[in-house]
């Protein structure tokens, strides 16, 4: 055998220096800037938060946590190209709820599936959605607006970001468990034009995080009637929750970070207590609460159960909006 004991030998050291050498590069990642891949526009609610997460990584890390924003095709360039791109950390992406649970059809690639697609990080908040309706609408609680809704079937609009992204499910799902029909209206200019014509008394109705209805409800704008949390917010004490009126009743808005498919364990393991240590700086953490958002520490696996589960809760809606149209 040319070589002989020697070059065996030689290849058995090699092996084990390959080995040693994965957790050594795992646990000093990262050693550049890493890319954090979003389908979020350049100042949106979600850029806001995406921003203080990565300044938080940034720190921890001692690299540069880069945003990029690819906004477009319903979030399907974002996925595609944080999933395309070499399973080694230095890619990953920010991904929302909207991601996972798609309408069929409507972009190519999505909805996206863990883990077949990404081998999910962890988790970086999360936002309830708001229930709030323009004050000379009438109703100030929920219940009282089920009932007009009751006594105006089709008539009581509300605003949406596209439709099949959460805006349009919270108001679905409220359809379907308060047994109303309302009538959804569909913006490209998102939430700020949606309260434009709040203001201009063409729609009465806006399903939203607080991130972006705070300047609303401060101008009272609009009136916030509950909260789709699973308990009343410190921040709003007096505000119920929908789940008051309709039991169970939950939908809210939530980013995970994810690597590509293929992405060594270590390194996801990594990341995942690096993102945790990020957000738990105390200044990332009270500006992450000062803008209404909700984190809370998951594991790789805890993430993977969680999105799996939203796509399991959200599935009947999606399939009821598939099938209207």
């Amino acid at each position: 055998m040319r070589g002989g004991p020697l070059a065996l030998a030689t290849l058995g050291l090699m092996a084990l220096s390959a080995l040693a050498a994965g957790p050594a590069r795992a646990q000093d990642f990262p050693t550049h800037p890493v890319r954090l891949i979003s389908d979020s526009g350049p100042g949106s609610a979600l850029d806001a938060i995406l921003r203080v997460v990565a300044q938080g990584l940034s720190q921890v890390w001692g690299q540069q946590a880069v945003v990029v924003n690819q906004p477009g095709a319903g979030g399907s360039l974002a996925a595609r190209s944080a999933a395309t791109a070499t399973p080694d950390g230095y890619t990953l992406g920010i991904m929302a709820l909207s991601t996972f649970v798609a309408l069929p059809g409507t972009a190519d690639n999505l909805p996206v599936q863990v883990p077949r697609d990404f081998a999910p990080i962890g988790f970086l908040g999360g936002a309830p959605m708001f229930i709030t309706a323009a004050p000379w609408l009438g109703p100030k609680t929920l219940p009282e607006l089920i009932a007009l809704a009751k006594q105006k079937p089709g008539e009581l609009a509300y605003g949406a970001n596209g439709r099949g992204r959460l805006t349009h499910l919270t108001g679905e799902l409220l359809q379907a468990r308060a047994g109303i029909k309302l009538q959804m209206i569909p913006y490209s200019g998102g939430t700020a034009q949606i309260l434009n014509d709040v203001m201009g008394k063409r729609i009465p109705l806006v399903f939203e995080a607080y991130s972006g209805l705070a300047g609303a409800i401060t101008a009272g704008t609009v009136v916030p009637l509950a909260v789709a949390a699973p308990k009343r917010l410190a921040s709003f004490p007096d505000l119920p929750t929908v789940a008051e009126t309709l039991p169970g009743f939950e939908a809210g808005g939530w980013l995970v970070l994810l690597a590509p498919a293929g992405t060594p364990d270590a390194i996801v393991k990594k990341a995942n207590a690096d993102l945790i240590k990020a957000v738990a700086i105390p200044d990332i953490a009270r500006r992450i609460a000062a803008i209404g958002w909700e984190e809370r520490p998951l594991s790789p696996a805890e993430t993977l159960a969680f999105i799996q589960g939203e796509q399991t809760k959200w599935a009947p809606i999606i399939q009821q909006i598939a099938g209207t149209h």
